[in-house]
């Protein structure tokens, strides 16, 4: 749905995934764009690779071989991608064998390279020296091959950081990576850009008890009791299974009727609940009793409050990337069109 919406908005016109599965949902799905493979993969997934056309990144002459191979056997031409680790030390060549890589490869009839990367380690911090050497390691890999008359296709090394921060090193193509979530990578980038998330999580109340006995324990290990009368106790089927982490236990809140609550007890596998402690009084408006089926945000804006992927990182000690990446494992996803991430 993502890749639908960024081609229609003429925002993408290639993709890159981190999974041959993914690449291979994306063909299923219609998206006939340039699909990159963000690795190299085992050589067990070569025959996908060629039969879905997705382009691996590549660093090893074996592999690029026997994908150049099983290409040119189905009477196609294997693009791909050279990755160069210029300080990353993650995936890639060393830059001072990229030439030789190339000199090995070029030969091939079954292979093509359609573009050339390298991947920033620090490209979130004010610029520093750590940067400046990947760039200057990846340019002269790059001028190094096209002296030699080398096509390197698309020279690409921009993540969302180096696309906020710097321009200079935008080349052919960017990546844009937590971007796509509407996070800023650091708090330093959001100065220079400010970004507008489009990821809520919402639940719905499945249970409420209302004037629980003071003293009635809560969850495992009944680490929470009912300090008061008039409270409610009430149940989202949200866990640690969905990406709710059980250290978020009793110290985060939620959202419900745009007001603030307390997460109580520890977090389940599959279910957490929150105190309504209707007792209170806003300055502006009493705390309304909640009800089953009642809409609860943990991630997003509820009238005017707001829980950021940004908070809720900063509790847990921990990235918004992270947080993003478990919410997205197990819940629904419900994609909206045309609508801010609080409606």
């Amino acid at each position: 749905e993502c890749a639908r919406a960024l081609m229609a908005a003429a925002a993408a016109d290639q993709f890159g995934v981190a999974t041959v599965d993914e690449g291979a949902e994306l063909r299923a799905a219609g998206i006939t764009a340039p699909i990159l493979l963000l690795s190299e993969p085992p050589a067990e997934a070569i025959p996908d690779l060629v039969e879905y056309d997705i382009m691996p990144s590549i660093y090893s002459a074996e592999f690029a071989l026997a994908y150049g191979e099983a290409a040119a056997e189905a009477g196609k031409v294997g693009r791909y991608h050279l990755v160069i680790d210029t300080g990353m030390t993650r995936i890639g060549i060393d830059p001072e064998d990229a030439l030789e890589l190339r000199t090995t490869l070029d030969f091939h009839r079954g292979l093509e390279c359609a573009g050339t990367f390298t991947h920033f380690a620090t490209a979130d911090a004010p610029k520093n020296w750590d940067f400046e050497l990947q760039v200057a390691r990846f340019a002269k890999a790059v001028e190094a091959m096209r002296e030699e008359g080398f096509d390197c296709g698309l020279i690409h090394c921009d993540n969302t950081a180096a696309i906020m921060l710097h321009p200079d090193t935008h080349f052919d193509m960017v990546r844009a990576g937590i971007g796509l979530y509407g996070l800023a990578p650091s708090d330093y980038c959001s100065r220079y850009m400010q970004l507008e998330p489009v990821m809520s999580v919402r639940a719905r109340v499945t249970r409420v008890v209302s004037n629980p006995e003071v003293g009635t324990g809560v969850s495992y290990g009944l680490n929470y009791r009912v300090p008061k009368v008039n409270m409610q106790i009430a149940t989202i089927p949200v866990g640690y299974a969905d990406g709710l982490a059980r250290m978020l236990s009793g110290r985060m809140e939620v959202l419900c009727g745009g007001t603030r609550h307390a997460q109580v007890g520890n977090i389940c596998m599959d279910q957490c609940m929150f105190a309504v402690d209707v007792n209170l009084a806003r300055a502006y408006r009493p705390v309304a009793p909640v009800n089953v089926g009642d809409v609860v945000t943990i991630i997003g804006a509820d009238g005017d409050e707001c829980i950021t992927m940004d908070e809720m990182a900063e509790l847990r000690g921990t990235i918004n990337y992270e947080l993003a990446c478990n919410f997205g494992m197990r819940l629904e996803k419900i994609y909206l069109q045309g609508l801010s991430w609080g409606e």
